[in-house]
């Protein structure tokens, strides 16, 4: 078990992607199902504004920190624990795959994309096999997928769904869903996908470590993400302040 600190509501484990590995074996060894989310500022801010985006948070077998702000509030509280990065999350297990065998489907993004993920990912690793892939088509946060495209997944046994969507939109289809697909375990990795697929590049590790990737991010992807940071971000750091003074509980 591991320590869990509340952010504005949202319960994020101290935790770090050894130890997230090890849950992935428990859940497939006993076939015990769960779906983790990988969450940042963006995501914690989500669950603030949305009671169903917080339900899917608190639905979830984990909640891993994916966002500095998130490690250091957690340092801060007392634990010990580092960065669980999403495309860094997905790496590892597909490297431990090569040993274990853990059959993988990738749900998510476009179809030009996720063929090159997967193109990418069997260059790499070519003993972790990739059973399956599915690009949705575009649909509002929460939409119910068919029964077609669940047994589709479920036909392919996969150990993990990996859901590259943006959030919210992963952290409700993964709640929505759970109860529907039989893989033990699903997790929410978002840019992971466009990161793989090589069509994304990646904040340089010291910008990470700096909690400025959003900032590369923004500069990247400026019409896409500028919004989302210049909103989350001060109004993340003014409700830690408030709950702090008192003024806000969570």
């Amino acid at each position: 078990m591991t320590g869990r600190v509340n952010v504005l509501g949202v319960d994020v484990s101290a935790i770090d992607v050894a130890a997230v590995l090890a849950q992935f074996d428990q859940s497939i060894r006993t076939a015990t199902r769960q779906y983790i989310c990988v969450t940042g500022v963006h995501g914690v801010m989500e669950a603030v504004r949305d009671r169903e985006v917080l339900a899917a948070h608190r639905g979830a077998g984990l909640v891993v920190p994916d966002g500095m702000p998130l490690v250091w509030l957690l340092r801060a509280s007392g634990y010990r624990t580092g960065r669980v990065y999403g495309p860094t999350l997905m790496l590892e297990a597909f490297e431990r795959s090569q040993s274990t065998g853990y059959r993988h489907f990738l749900y998510g993004a476009s179809p030009g994309t996720i063929e090159r993920l997967r193109t990418n990912l069997a260059g790499r690793f070519p003993a972790a096999a990739v059973v399956g892939c599915y690009a949705p088509p575009f649909r509002p946060p929460g939409a119910l997928e068919g029964d077609a495209v669940i047994a589709a997944i479920n036909s392919t046994k996969p150990d993990i769904v990996w859901v590259g969507l943006s959030t919210p939109k992963q952290e409700l289809w993964m709640a929505n869903h759970r109860a529907r697909l039989t893989a033990p375990v699903l997790v929410g990795v978002g840019a992971a996908f466009d990161f793989h697929a090589g069509l994304v590049r990646q904040a340089p590790a010291i910008l990470q470590q700096m909690g400025l990737e959003w900032a590369f991010r923004m500069a990247m992807e400026p019409r896409r993400l500028a919004g989302r940071y210049l909103r989350n971000n001060p109004a993340f750091i003014g409700l830690l302040i408030a709950r702090a003074l008192g003024l806000r509980h969570f």
